[in-house]
């Protein structure tokens, strides 16, 4: 019998062609990036490494980027069920990147226990083979605690589902998981679920991760049980007594063929001055096409929209993963209520008006420096921010101790004091370093400087906050009749006074000694007794104003030249502008400030570095107490110092710039043509920041982002303007802050919280836990992970290099506002 071939239907043949197809567009492969890419889903492989500084900071191992979303790090074998910051992590051997066999090797070991292994992520049609490798079997003393670790954020999953196995789950919202404890007491929490395969949000095809172990159970835990910064964690412990691939997980990351990025219209939050240039800047997806037009569109009393410009954009070209494009709307003048429209995406409203950066700068005066003021009781309204803490400062920091925030002490103690001695006097001044609770001195002396050449630049009066010291209280919104950056200048100034009363020299700084208390979130009163602990009472003793109770502080306190020079330039600085409210701790910081200059001038430099707690560049700080001495006294001494460093100054002319413009009429004519000359070869210097990418300023790649840097460029911008106005174009300082206020990468949200019509509303300060943001504070920003994934994330505010604020930046922040400001009045 023969047999006759059945012919398909031309329907379901072209059926099955196009699911073939979009089968094999949905194929993972290696891109040029060295990353597996399929539309809609990125997978990196140790692009990026653990924080050299900080240990684990959400940044390494295997990464999963969905639809333009990092929602999963730290793929790596782990020591934890649910690793804390500074859990162990391994040290990184060498990261083979394979094309043919599409697949990338990193080989890695934990030295501690003689432990190497390799990680293989390999890509086979849409799914990602991840499995461990072996040489030796695993150490006996890591059974049962080494496993496949991958972390996802429980932003991304919250209000969404899962199954393990057939068994259906909702992703906790709290955590509220039961806890269990080992034999040393150690609690860690108990899996929220176990099995063979896990599909994540199988409700969201634009969350939907599926991941099957092909030997080892699946176990999923919530970090947040340990720590409020955790993640959701997907685990399956090593086996012991095996080499070779001794486990493997197939993941499959949800593909979306034809899917695009939705554009971003990156512009300013806080809106543009009439005179000043007024450029968008688009940024679309590497695959996504121009549209024909853009409009600027006027937006009436009533609610109707007008356009006003319209046109097509101009291409700039590719910066990280995406494309650019830029809208110059500079002859829009009249003032009113603006919007961009760019296809069907419309920006934020935002003002054109002469008025726009008049109050810009307010919160950051008004709320962010006071709520940062240690050593006092700060109070808004009907809310305490924090108590008056750390009243008991500080016991000498134990010699030769290298502690876990970059602080450390030398050899020996340079002071009188014995280690564990309390050093009397340093409970007075300071603020806040950032998100924790340290006294950083090189930030407290940059927060002065800035604070001082604020208020002599533009006559900063502003009175809203009362400072009582003596009742040691700060209340918000409540004037005193003193100009609160005064006030915060006095504040600085008090603890760097302090220190030199104290042990004769700056010190690296004040911090807790003990991780426990470096993690405590909220009020800062609740982290001490503020009393002074004494080792003689019992824990639960007290005897006046002293303790049993090791709570205090750690003064770290090893000498550093570049430490003295830095805050001697602040206190020589504050000298100038103190006198209104504080003559005596005027007449003293200048005191200080040209002895200290004359100490360190007269014997050979004190050179001890650690970490970034123990000053800047030694030149660099040198020039800049010159520099704030010259100002002050008008002596000859420090302009010849001034001039001899005139090497220095030529060779890093970006960081000598601000200071060498400052003093420009003190100096010889020499000096002065020397200068002019650096600012023009300085102007063919800063073109490349307009050739890297289409927003012009210096774009940080490291572990921090870089907002301090954009900022301090545009005040370096503007101090050469003044100066060389047919040298350094004005739009050079405009475009530093509408950097700031959202036009950038990733987003156009403002990067100072509660400044603009769409701001950071969470960040990690002290009250990150709250996913809440203080008012004025402003976040690092964009971080660029290599490859070029730009990021900064508005859901989850404990991601520290892209959300945390610093007080150095809120003055450097206080002074470009401003600086503009003085820009476009002249023009008006």
């Amino acid at each position: 019998m023969k047999h006759r071939l059945k012919l398909l239907p031309i329907s379901l043949i072209l059926l099955l062609f196009t699911l073939n197809f979009h089968a094999q567009e949905n194929n993972l492969e290696l891109n040029e990036a060295e990353y597996f890419e399929a539309p809609g889903v990125n997978i990196l492989a140790f692009s990026n490494w653990y924080n050299g500084l900080f240990s684990d900071s959400k940044i390494s191992g295997i990464e999963i980027i969905q639809q333009g979303v990092r929602t999963a790090t730290n793929g790596d074998v782990r020591l934890h069920s649910t690793p804390e910051q500074w859990d162990d992590i391994p040290t990184f051997s060498e990261r083979k990147v394979d094309v043919e066999n599409n697949s990338i090797d990193t080989y890695q070991h934990y030295p501690e226990f003689d432990f190497e292994y390799m990680i293989r992520a390999r890509a086979e049609g849409r799914n990602l083979y991840l499995s461990v490798h072996l040489e030796k079997p695993l150490p006996e003393e890591l059974k049962g605690r080494a496993g496949l670790n991958l972390e996802f954020l429980p932003s991304a999953y919250w209000e969404k589902t899962y199954y393990m196995d057939e068994e259906p789950g909702i992703f906790p919202l709290y955590p509220a998981d039961e806890m269990l404890k080992n034999d040393q007491a150690v609690t860690a929490p108990k899996a929220i679920s176990s099995g063979n395969r896990l599909v994540l949000a199988p409700d969201d095809k634009s969350r939907m991760v599926d991941i099957q172990s092909m030997d080892q159970n699946l176990m999923l835990f919530d970090g947040r049980n340990k720590a409020q910064n955790g993640w959701y964690v997907v685990r399956s412990l090593l086996p012991g007594n095996r080499t070779g691939k001794v486990l493997e997980w197939k993941v499959t990351v949800n593909s979306t063929v034809g899917w695009t990025r939705k554009p971003v219209i990156a512009h300013s939050q806080v809106g543009y001055h009439p005179k000043q240039q007024k450029v968008a800047v688009i940024e679309l997806d590497r695959n996504d096409k121009i549209a024909s037009e853009i409009e600027l569109q006027r937006i009436n009393r009533s609610g109707e929209r007008e356009t006003v410009i319209s046109g097509k954009p101009e291409r700039w070209g590719e910066f990280t993963r995406y494309q650019y494009y830029k809208f110059d709307f500079s002859g829009a003048t009249d003032s009113g209520l603006y919007s961009i429209k760019y296809g069907d995406v419309v920006s934020d409203p935002f003002p054109i008006d002469t008025e726009v950066y008049n109050e810009a700068w307010h919160p950051t005066n008004d709320i962010f420096f006071p709520v940062q003021m240690d050593h006092m009781i700060v109070n808004e309204a009907y809310r305490v921010w924090h108590g008056a803490s750390h009243l008991d400062d500080a016991l000498q920091a134990p010699v030769s101790t290298e502690h876990f925030d970059l602080y450390a002490q030398g050899p020996t103690t340079d002071t009188p004091y014995s280690p564990g001695e309390h050093i009397p006097g340093l409970n007075v001044g300071g603020w806040y370093d950032a998100g924790d609770y340290d006294i950083r001195t090189q930030t407290q002396y940059h927060v002065v400087n800035n604070l001082v050449h604020a208020y002599e630049d533009f006559n900063l009066n502003r009175d809203q906050t009362l400072v009582d010291y003596e009742a040691k209280y700060v209340d918000i919104h409540n004037p005193d009749g003193k100009p609160d950056v005064l006030q915060q200048i006095q504040h600085g100034t008090l603890a760097l006074v302090a220190q030199f009363d104290a042990v004769g020299h700056a010190i690296p700084g004040i911090i807790v000694p003990d991780i426990s208390q470096y993690t405590h979130l909220g009020d800062g009163l609740t982290m001490t007794d503020n009393l002074i602990y004494d080792k003689e009472l019992g824990e639960l003793e007290v005897k006046g104003n002293r303790s049993g109770k090791f709570d205090d502080r750690w003064a770290f306190t090893s000498k550093s030249s570049a430490l003295n020079y830095g805050s001697i330039a602040a206190l020589a600085a504050a000298s100038r502008v103190l006198g209104s409210i504080n003559d005596t701790l005027a007449e003293k910081s200048l005191k200080i400030a040209r002895k200290v200059w004359e100490d360190e001038q007269s014997s050979e430099p004190s050179l001890f570095r650690h970490g970034n707690t123990t000053g800047g560049d030694l030149n660099q700080e040198e020039f800049k107490a010159a520099v704030e001495l010259l100002i002050s006294t008008r002596e000859n001494t420090y302009a010849r110092r001034i001039e001899e460093l005139w090497p220095k100054i030529d060779s890093n002319f970006a960081a000598y710039a601000q200071g060498a413009i400052r003093i420009y009429d003190l100096m010889s004519t020499d000096f002065q043509d020397k200068l002019k000359n650096r600012a023009l070869q300085y102007k063919e210097e800063i073109k490349t920041f307009k050739e890297d990418n289409p927003f012009g300023v210096p774009i940080g790649r490291g572990g921090w982002a870089g907002n301090g840097q954009v900022i301090n460029f545009g005040i370096t911008n503007y101090l050469l303007h003044k100066k060389f106005p047919e040298i350094i174009d004005e739009n050079e300082v405009f475009q530093s802050l509408n950097y700031i206020y959202g036009t950038h990468p990733d987003s156009s949200i403002s990067f100072v919280s509660g400044v603009g019509t769409r701001s950071k509303k969470v960040a990690y300060g002290m009250n990150r836990a709250d996913f809440s943001f203080i008012s004025g504070g402003i976040v690092p920003g964009i971080l660029i992970l290599k490859p070029d994934f730009p990021e900064n994330k508005e859901d989850w505010p404990f991601l520290w290099g892209e959300n945390e604020y610093v007080v150095n930046v809120g003055a450097s922040y206080i002074y470009l506002v401003n600086a503009v400001n003085s820009l476009l009045e002249e023009v008006e």
